[in-house]
């Protein structure tokens, strides 16, 4: 099947739509030239991503999932972002390259993965840095599998244990089990973690998990499984930068996590061993973590 084939009948991500993209948008609001709202040196992510010099993030519109307590909602559901071409984000990612970028980092890129595989066939031979999937775990296996020996590091976040949970905050009842296939696919083509002597990720998996408030039975649930299907395949990256955007329909989302939940959480992941990785300060819980979207400072020249 051809890469534009896998757009005519949509099944990237795990709801398999099946829409033909090219004619209506599916779940995602998209359709099949991507739309990118932002592209910049990048220092948000855990060090050994930004690193010094920062990470080339390119953040694509649209998404696969509907949270309702979601920080990039201009992008993700308001369609905020400029249309471009496969030879138009091959510039990108080499513009990106040129102002040193430790990697590329392509953020929600789920439901544009055929162009994004065209853009970078388009730079094989001059590319020079990993690639980086920054997703929110909701992903297929079968669509993973385009992806193996184009993408070096997996940086997927792991949102939910419980079903109903994912559903009321995220409308994708199915989404623990599609974050768990789609975890062990990612480990299974990066192997182990691999590091440079600068302390920068060359190759393998971060598991993302964001605390909320409220639901540490989930994210202790979470870590358990984490601990007992991966141990040290991934580098476990535990954040608390939960911050509530406006009033939120789930009551419990309304604020910060509190500083003794947070606590409880560390000392689970003590518990089970899972130190070897990242937790962030309780001072990240700003809205400094949101960047500023310009999908008119892309830059668009042709290569």
């Amino acid at each position: 099947m051809s890469r534009d084939a896998l757009y005519s009948a949509c099944r990237l991500c795990p709801r398999a739509c099946g829409v033909n993209r090219a004619q209506a948008f599916g779940f995602c609001r998209s359709g099949i030239l991507p739309k990118v709202a932002h592209a910049a040196l990048h220092f948000g992510e855990e060090p050994c991503i930004s690193g010094v010099s920062g990470s080339g993030a390119v953040f694509f519109s649209g998404c696969t999932l509907r949270c309702c307590y979601c920080q990039n909602r201009p992008i993700s559901a308001e369609g905020m972002g400029r249309e471009i071409t496969p030879r138009q984000l091959a510039n990108i990612f080499l513009h990106l390259q040129g102002q040193g970028a430790h990697n590329l980092n392509l953020v929600t890129a789920t439901h544009y993965i055929p162009s994004i595989l065209d853009a970078l066939d388009l730079i094989r031979d001059k590319r020079t840095i990993p690639v980086v999937y920054n997703t929110s775990g909701y992903e297929s296996p079968e669509t993973l599998r385009l992806l193996e020996g184009y993408v070096d590091i997996y940086l997927p976040d792991f949102k939910y244990w419980d079903s109903a949970l994912a559903f009321r905050l995220s409308a994708a009842p199915n989404y623990p089990q599609a974050a768990q296939a789609a975890i062990l696919e990612m480990v299974r083509q990066t192997g182990p973690p691999q590091l440079d002597e600068s302390g920068l990720l060359r190759k393998g998996v971060i598991l993302r998990h964001l605390a909320l408030p409220s639901l540490r039975q989930d994210t202790f649930h979470i870590l358990e499984w984490a601990a007992s299907h991966l141990g040290d395949s991934v580098l476990l990256s535990v954040m608390c930068q939960y911050t509530p955007i406006g009033q939120q329909d789930y009551a419990p989302l309304n604020r910060r996590l509190s500083t003794y939940e947070y606590r409880l959480i560390l000392d689970k992941l003590d518990a089970l061993g899972l130190r070897s990785g990242y937790v962030q300060d309780r001072s990240s819980a700003t809205e400094e973590y949101i960047p500023p979207f310009s999908p008119d400072t892309l830059p668009l020249d042709d290569l």
